[in-house]
């Protein structure tokens, strides 16, 4: 779908991310808005709202890198730290079931989100964030991971890509709020993110060009050769730093429009959306299955009181089954 014919084509509005290209700067990239699905999915965890705006940026990443797969597999997005929020789980499963989780200690949320100037990588301690594609039951699964040390998810999808992926890229994400005055009962609310992602895809071999890499044993005093960065991907990634937080939140304004602000003067192309849901993976089949993989005195331990309780730490769906029928021989 071409840009500048935008007006003659249905808008793919929220909860859809919207793979872009502008050809002109080898530039390919995504941008995402998520509404209804995403407070969907933090409006049953109920928890405090700075966990909600950290959660909502993995998730909104997790949307926009999940969207890339081009199987029938799942991309997970999991940080484990010794910060207030310990560890958080989103899952894309394709070909767009998105869920979260997270696990944190109320007391230590509430102090850090108490500070004057608190942003929500604050509740990231030390650890790491990893990236894991699983592609089915019978292929190799990949991981990339990247240091967590304060940096936030933005800085660390960058070092991501850099490291493992060795693609320029820059990331914004943004979380909002829209409270809404009802004339009878009361105000509803509804939590909202939204992201965009540019990487630099050059195909000519000018733009190829990659700085050399340290000199490493040659004589001291030796100076390194460096190329600039390109002045396409330069002029790329100033134009995405622009974007503020409200753009990226805006239920009045479109992807298509916001993309069409940045790169008109370069021409933009923006593709076929890719429509998330609020979908999770969990069933009755698959608790059986893991409880059966248990050792004996796990399953002991689970079965003294009679009946075996579960409950999915995503979706909040309870299982309660009887031992006998789980564990017949």
């Amino acid at each position: 779908m071409d840009q500048n014919s935008t007006a003659n084509q249905p808008l793919a509005g929220d909860d859809a991310v919207v793979p872009f290209a502008v050809e002109t700067l080898d530039v390919r990239g995504r941008a995402v808005t998520l509404g209804p699905v995403l407070d969907s999915i933090l409006g049953r965890h109920n928890y405090p709202e700075a966990v909600n705006k950290l959660l909502a940026q993995a998730v909104t990443l997790t949307a926009m890198l999940g969207s890339t797969l081009k199987f029938d597999g799942r991309l997970t997005l999991q940080t484990q730290t010794d910060g207030a929020v310990s560890m958080m789980v989103v899952d894309f499963n394709a070909p767009d079931g998105l869920r979260a989780t997270a696990t944190f200690d109320a007391n230590q949320v509430a102090e850090v989100a108490a500070k004057e100037d608190f942003r929500p990588e604050f509740l990231l301690g030390r650890g790491h964030l990893a990236f894991t594609i699983d592609q089915g039951q019978y292929t190799s699964r990949y991981q990339g991971i990247v240091v967590l040390d304060g940096i936030s998810l933005e800085e660390a999808a960058h070092d991501y890509f850099l490291r493992s992926e060795q693609i320029p890229t820059r990331v914004r994400l943004a979380v909002g709020e829209v409270l809404t005055r009802q004339d009878e009962g009361p105000n509803t609310h509804q939590w909202r993110a939204g992201g965009i992602m540019v990487q630099f895809l050059p195909h000519s071999p000018e733009r190829m060009r990659q700085a050399d890499i340290h000199p490493g044993d040659a004589p001291h005093g030796t100076e390194m050769h460096e190329i600039d960065e390109d002045d396409a991907w330069l002029e790329a990634r100033s134009l995405v730093d622009t974007v503020r937080d409200v753009e990226l939140t805006d239920p009045a304004l479109p992807v298509e429009q916001l993309l069409f602000r940045l790169f008109h003067e370069r021409g933009v192309k923006a593709f076929e959306p890719h429509v998330m849901s609020d979908r999770c993976t969990c069933s009755e089949d698959k608790i059986v299955s893991m409880l059966q993989g248990l050792g004996e005195q796990d399953r002991s331990e689970m079965t003294e009181e009679g009946a075996i309780a579960v409950k999915c730490d995503f979706c909040g769906t309870d299982y309660n089954l009887d031992p006998e029928v789980v564990f017949k021989a």
